[in-house]
């Protein structure tokens, strides 16, 4: 069972549904299995436990 795993912080579920969809294919071929046995896991962070270097990132996209 190949496994692809994303971590991204805040993402509409059309755009996780374009991640697996863009994705997908391009991890079967190089891994050479068909795409019907490639699982994705998409974790989603909250921007409040990511730290980057000294600061949180929900800070740092308040600065956006």
């Amino acid at each position: 069972m190949p496994v692809m795993r994303l971590d991204i912080a805040h993402a509409t579920k059309e755009q996780k549904e374009a991640l697996v969809k863009e994705l997908t294919p391009i991890f079967a071929k190089i891994i050479n299995m068909p795409e019907e046995t490639i699982y994705t896991f998409i974790n989603e962070y909250e921007t409040d436990n990511v730290g980057v270097g000294h600061k949180l990132l929900s800070e740092i996209h308040k600065g956006k």
